[in-house]
């Protein structure tokens, strides 16, 4: 750890010329991460990032599979997390083993499996293409006619993408613990408070969540949905890092931090694991990093391959 008199943000400006590195943020990190990255964006903005980097080093500021996403399609770079133990629920929810299991079980079915990008490299490898919630409903539009979709892990955004293009898909039973705080009532209890705001809702939120949006949207949507609309204040329905990027590139307009039952915000404990002083320390040690069985990461990497065409 770096002297208390150092400066931390110059200090960790430093170390990333000096390891040619590239800091990539995810849209739910912390303030002081967010404004020290060369990019800030959704799991699908960072993916096409992280494919066309030159640099030797990826700083991924955001959670466990992310990072191997990055690791994925750049075998040859060095890919740090800040804290190792940055995971994701969504992600815990389709161990690897069992989504192998179930898809022997039924196998007469012949899925073409469409993975959520919240998965880890082992369940990348056991799918035909990877989406976020950016394109998932261009992706599942695309997928093969005559081919049963099993949609993992999250059964909130496959629901939706479900109303949005009226494919039939099973769901995989997992969920963002973050999203499914946010409750009808917490809702309906901000817009009272706030009548004249825009509800705007990630479609990880469950179904009376959505019901009750003025748009369903990626986080990345969020962006140009606010900046496009006339409205003056929104309410976002999301994890709270989003707001420090919305109030950043708009401050002429006002977000208002949507509610669980329990919070007046909500926090993901995973993305707010990450820290300056632990991202200075992964640029100084180059830990930790991300490694990946090489036959796991080849076979990742087709379906994410297939999912930044199809996203071209």
């Amino acid at each position: 750890m770096i002297a208390p008199s150092v400066d931390l943000a110059e200090e960790i400006l430093s170390l990333k010329r000096e390891r040619n590195a590239v800091i990539l943020a995810h849209n739910y990190q912390v303030r002081e991460i967010q404004e020290l990255a060369d990019f800030v964006g959704d799991s699908l903005g960072l993916s096409f990032q992280a494919a066309k980097t030159d640099a030797e080093v990826i700083a991924f500021c955001g959670v466990h599979f992310m990072a191997e996403t990055a690791k994925i399609i750049n075998p040859s770079k060095t890919v740090v997390l800040p804290d190792l133990d940055a995971g994701c629920s969504l992600s815990e929810s389709c161990p690897a083993d069992k989504l192998a299991a179930y898809l022997e079980r039924h196998a007469d079915k012949n899925y073409y499996v469409i993975a959520y990008i919240n998965c880890s490299a082992g369940v990348k490898a056991l799918s035909d293409v990877i989406c976020t919630s950016g394109n998932a409903v261009k992706i599942v539009r695309a997928a093969p006619a005559d081919r049963n979709i099993l949609f993992v892990p999250d059964q909130n955004l496959g629901s939706w993408v479900m109303e949005k293009t009226g494919r039939e898909m099973e769901l995989w039973k997992g969920n963002c613990y973050v999203h499914v705080e946010f409750t009808q009532n917490s809702i309906n209890r901000i817009r009272e408070q706030y009548p004249e705001a825009a509800v705007v809702a990630h479609p990880e939120c469950t179904f009376a969540v959505r019901l009750l949006a003025d748009e369903v949207c990626s986080t990345e949507r969020m962006i140009s949905y606010c900046r496009e609309s006339d409205a003056k204040a929104f309410i976002i329905v999301t994890e709270s890092g989003m707001l420090h990027r919305l109030r950043r590139e708009m401050p002429d307009k006002v977000f208002i931090p949507g509610p669980t039952e329990a919070c007046a915000c909500a926090d993901c404990r995973f993305m707010k694991m990450n820290t300056l002083e632990k991202l200075h320390d992964a640029l100084l040690n180059l830990r930790p990093e991300i490694t990946l069985p090489e036959a796991v990461r080849a076979r990742a990497e087709l379906p994410i391959r297939r999912m930044l065409e199809l996203s071209a």
